[in-house]
């Protein structure tokens, strides 16, 4: 049910983004339903991964789900990745995820790319974990890019001329980057909130994995942090069918056009960005991120 619901949603352009609340951009689907959404009732023991899309979601689920299991993976390795953590606004006709997560045993995982201020109240009402990734702008439009390229139910992306002009106005689906990576920031001390960084994970992920015990209260021996970065490794997740997302059939994820699991480096943005482009992208990061917040590295 979940892939047929998937498909019957339409595709649009960019111009026929929502304008939804508080000026974030979203497709029509999320909008229809967005009352129920916000009326979502979290539980205390949930655990949140938000990200804005294409900032390392799926990596960070895994990671997330295996230390949560105490390092073993076979769980891991029989269900895919979207039913483990399922997409809490991902919105199709019904049924749809969300509705899912009613009816899922505690604890559960949940994947969401909503603005901290958008979320449904009852995560904060009850204190839930909240793990938030954040990835630099300039590889995140590339990969959202692509990813818009080949997922047949986000907008048409046109050119890249023009998705970068999209990306640096906030004029896609979630909003604004730059928002959101500074108002999750801006709660990470207000909340039960670790806030993670795409390049610190691909440079040290035994570090990263540390720090994700500690948050998650599991305690993990060398052998299980080493069969965690094995299983989560880029290759791995590239080839596994749980996380690569080949079982969505290509009206939906043409992976021909692009694979999910395109490259996940750090700085691939220098493939993409014209001169131009960077010296643009450039003025602006200055005038939207200073006095903001969180620094972010544009390679390693």
């Amino acid at each position: 049910w979940f892939i047929e619901s998937l498909q019957s949603m339409k595709r649009i352009s960019l111009e026929e983004l929502v304008d939804g609340v508080g000026g974030v951009c979203f497709v029509p689907s999320v909008m229809e339903r967005w009352r129920e959404l916000q009326e979502f009732q979290a539980r205390p023991d949930d655990t949140l991964i938000a990200t804005f899309p294409k900032a390392g979601t799926s990596w960070a689920i895994e990671m997330v789900d295996v230390v949560r299991r105490g390092g073993d993976i076979s769980g891991c390795l029989q269900i895919p990745s979207m039913m483990r953590a399922p997409f809490l606004e991902l919105n199709p006709p019904p049924p749809f995820p969300s509705g899912q997560l009613h009816n899922q045993p505690s604890p559960r995982l949940i994947k969401t790319h909503l603005p901290f201020h958008l979320l449904p109240p009852s995560f904060v009402d009850q204190n839930c974990k909240m793990v938030y990734v954040a990835r630099n702008a300039k590889d995140t439009a590339v990969s959202y890019f692509h990813f818009h390229r080949m997922n047949k139910k986000l907008p048409e992306p046109g050119d890249w001329n023009q998705f970068f002009d999209s990306f640096l106005t906030g004029q896609v689906a979630w909003g604004s980057w730059f928002d959101h990576v500074t108002g999750w920031w801006k709660e990470k001390n207000n909340h039960r909130i670790l806030y993670l960084f795409f390049e610190d994970i691909k440079e040290n992920p035994a570090r990263e994995i540390a720090k994700l015990s500690n948050f998650l209260s599991k305690k993990l021996d060398r052998e299980a942090v080493d069969r965690i970065i094995e299983h989560t490794s880029f290759k791995n997740m590239k080839q596994n069918p749980m996380t690569n997302f080949s079982l969505l059939p290509a009206n939906i994820f043409d992976q021909s056009v692009s694979p999910f699991m395109r490259k996940g480096e750090v700085g691939d943005w220098k493939n993409m960005f014209t001169v131009a482009q960077n010296e643009r992208f450039e003025k602006e990061y200055r005038q939207l991120m200073s006095d903001r917040g969180p620094s972010f590295r544009m390679e390693l």
